[in-house]
């Protein structure tokens, strides 16, 4: 070893210091990529019996933040040797100050990440009664937002402290805050009022991820839930931006709010001599026969009469969910409509005229 480095050591102080020291910061480098792929090898081997815990998704996040990290560790051990100047020492410790607190900002969030994320993981909302899961992920979601928007806000104030005009501009407005807070505030009013929403949507949980809603005419699940919009996906894949504001503001159906079971209705208007009865029979053996139906409650009832001499027929039938329940109604009402037309076609709209002959007439005369 010492047969190597010596002639090593004679060639460094041959060679230029500029050029000695590209050597040390390459050399530095290199030690320290080497180290982290040794380092991630055994981390990974140590998680890989729980591919889906918390250390596995750990460490496959803090990958990249530890490469940088192990390379700003490495080019700190060799800067008493690289006999910088003034001028490029004071640079150097500039850079370092800015990017250890950008690199302690990164591993916080990844930290909090990966935490949250775990825990929304064991938050199914795959089950039928997913309530709680959903108002856990919510939750979790939202703070996990609340939580790095923090950390970033700290970062970056913290990054530009460190420069000191910037320290210096910064004890120079202190004085003009409140006048700045009034103009920033009046120019950022929408945004503010979807932020304060999106604190108070936390407490209050109009909203939660997969509820089933409806507004502004649209059908949807609540998809993604942000600080200052939510995202509703729309049953034929579109996706709906709505400010968090909205859904406190005015007013939406909530289909899933305290449970994801729903009662749905299937209408038929139909001859006023429809055997009800029949009908009613019919009905029963056809939703207590579809896989759709949870169990809990069937019912067929004329509810109305219209203008045009036909009945309103209603039936009702539960599922477990929103979309069950509306494949649910439509196999319902394909069902009855062949039945009726099969079985029963003096249960359609018939329309009746009364004639009277002239000499029918007379006699009555």
């Amino acid at each position: 070893m010492a047969g190597w480095w010596k002639p090593a050591q004679a060639w460094l102080r041959d060679v230029p210091e500029w050029m000695a020291g590209i050597v040390y910061v390459a050399a530095a480098v290199a030690a320290a990529l080497v180290l982290h792929r040794i380092l991630i090898w055994l981390a990974r081997r140590a998680t890989r019996a729980r591919p889906e815990g918390t250390g596995a998704v750990f460490v496959e996040r803090i990958r990249k933040l530890l490469r940088w990290l192990m390379i700003v560790v490495a080019l700190a051990a060799v800067q008493p040797a690289l006999a910088l100047s003034r001028p490029a020492a004071t640079l150097w410790a500039r850079a370092a100050a800015l990017i250890v607190p950008g690199l302690l900002g990164w591993g916080a969030i990844v930290a909090v990440g990966t935490v949250i994320d775990v825990m929304i993981r064991h938050a199914d909302i795959s089950v039928a009664d997913n309530l709680r899961a959903r108002r856990r992920r919510t939750r979790l979601g939202l703070f996990q937002r609340i939580i790095i928007s923090i950390i970033l806000l700290v970062t970056v104030c913290a990054m530009l402290m460190t420069i000191p005009s910037v320290r210096t501009l910064g004890v120079t407005l202190v004085a003009s805050a409140g006048l700045a807070g009034l103009a920033v505030g009046a120019a950022a009013q929408p945004a503010l009022k979807n932020l304060i929403a999106g604190f108070q949507m936390i407490f209050t949980e109009p909203i939660r991820i997969d509820d089933v809603v409806i507004i502004d005419g649209e059908w949807g699940r609540i998809e993604e839930i942000r600080l200052t919009y939510v995202v509703v996906k729309i049953w034929d894949e579109r996706r709906l931006v709505v400010p968090v504001s909205k859904f406190l503001e005015q007013s939406f159906q909530n289909w899933t709010r305290q449970s994801s079971a729903l009662l749905g209705s299937v209408f038929w208007y139909l001859d006023p001599a429809a055997d009800i009865p029949r009908l009613r029979e019919r009905l029963g053996r056809i939703v207590t026969a579809n896989p759709r139906w949870d169990g809990r409650f069937w019912n067929l009832q004329v509810t109305d009469t219209k203008p045009d001499g036909s009945i309103e027929v209603r039936g009702l039938m539960t599922a477990k969910d929103a979309s069950t329940a509306f494949d649910l109604r439509c196999d319902v009402r394909e069902g009855l409509l062949a039945y009726i037309r099969a079985e029963m076609p003096d249960a359609l709209l018939r329309k009746r005229v009364a004639y009277f002959s002239p000499s029918s007439k007379e006699e009555g005369l």
